[in-house]
């Protein structure tokens, strides 16, 4: 049970390597793969959704105008009220937004 439970927890933390830092989506659901590089290589850090061709396609979008387009989309995709609440506070830790 434990290494079952080992095993789960270690998938789990590579997930949560794997997000876009701007909107916190997995990459592995992003269809393309993530976002692309100026020199036309795939970003391991951003989703195609919001980065393409080396720059954030909504360069002035703000922390919480992020927050609630996560929230928004969550709620299309009828997402529970505590997974929509978890991913806004999480934005805030995302690399694109450690710094401002």
């Amino acid at each position: 049970m434990y290494n079952a439970f080992m095993k789960k927890l270690l998938h789990q933390w590579e997930l949560e390597k794997r997000r876009c830092q701007s909107c916190g989506m997995p990459l592995q659901y992003d269809p393309k793969g993530g976002g692309s590089e100026a020199d036309g290589t795939t970003s391991g850090l951003y989703c195609s959704y919001c980065y393409d061709h080396g720059e954030f396609r909504d360069p002035h979008l703000s922390l919480d105008q992020m927050q609630a387009r996560v929230r928004q989309l969550l709620r299309k995709r009828n997402a529970p009220w505590y997974i929509r609440a978890y991913m806004a506070h999480r934005i805030p830790t995302l690399r694109r937004w450690r710094s401002r």
